[in-house]
């Protein structure tokens, strides 16, 4: 296995840049926190704990017989980079009567053969390297599909605790439902009003997704050290299944100024001020 350590990096300690400036300037933020930019990397942590790997959607390398093997299998399929972020060049794959269909953004191609469309995903990816995830039918609320940020973070004691869920709402005829490609965030409780789920979902959802957190910022401490926080992205399918798209070791949380009430925003960085996040 040979291409596994292809895409093995050495973690670092983040250094965030926000987009505020400051005299024209980026503002730099700087706290301590292991930083994994690999999701090929962060999948193989999540299979190996037996709890965690049944919320994993089947994930491989991307290659063209991967790629043919996983539209044998599923009706919709993922290409997303290895190392990207904020649901940039993610590209959805679907099967149509008359072949496949590819979706960036809200650009769409057709592609009458697999080879066909091997090559120009290929083309595309060029020396970066990608991976092909099972598609996940999201959930929708008030017809927009979304998903859930589970932010779980270290008290000073070095437990990991789940600190703030909120959602981000995508429009339905873009691929991602990242605040940077057009999403809106929403808090869980609003979200979850907008489903058809029943009354009785949501709560023991909430406490399944904090549950989920812990266990995974557990299982990250058993393979590197020096983690402080993480962000779950979590797909909840219409049969309410969750399954968890991604882990960021570097969560983003200035979209939640956009909400009215900042109480998710300042309660995240109350736990962040030991390990030197203030903003």
């Amino acid at each position: 296995m040979s291409w596994f350590w292809a895409f093995v990096e050495t973690p670092s300690v983040s250094r965030h840049k926000l987009n505020k400036k400051t005299r024209g300037e980026p503002l730099i933020m700087k706290y301590k926190s292991s930083t994994i930019k690999s999701k090929w990397l962060k999948t193989q942590w999540l299979l190996k704990d037996p709890y965690i790997q049944k919320y994993v959607p089947h994930t491989l390398p991307f290659n063209q017989r991967n790629l043919i093997s996983m539209l044998d299998d599923y009706t919709s399929v993922f290409f997303k980079p290895t190392n990207g972020s904020g649901g940039k060049n993610i590209i959805r794959i679907r099967k149509t009567a008359s072949g496949y269909q590819s979706q960036l953004k809200t650009s769409k191609t057709s592609y009458s053969t697999s080879t066909q469309l091997y090559r120009d995903l290929n083309r595309f990816a060029g020396s970066r390297p990608y991976l092909l995830q099972k598609g996940i039918r999201l959930a929708r609320s008030n017809g927009k599909p979304f998903d859930i940020r589970v932010m779980v973070q270290k008290t000073k004691q070095g437990a990991w605790v789940s600190t703030a869920l909120f959602s981000k709402v995508g429009s339905p005829n873009k691929v991602a439902t990242n605040y940077n490609q057009g999403g809106t965030i929403k808090t869980f409780g609003k979200t979850m009003k907008g489903t058809d789920f029943s009354s009785t979902f949501a709560p023991s959802l909430e406490l399944e997704l904090k549950r989920l957190g812990v266990a995974v910022g557990e299982s990250f401490d058993r393979h590197y050290k020096g983690f402080h926080e993480l962000g779950l992205d979590v797909a909840v399918d219409s049969k309410g299944r969750a399954w968890i798209l991604e882990v960021n070791t570097r969560p983003q949380i200035y979209p939640l100024k956009a909400l009215n009430d900042k109480s998710l925003y300042h309660k995240i960085l109350s736990y962040g001020k030991h390990y030197g996040r203030f903003k």
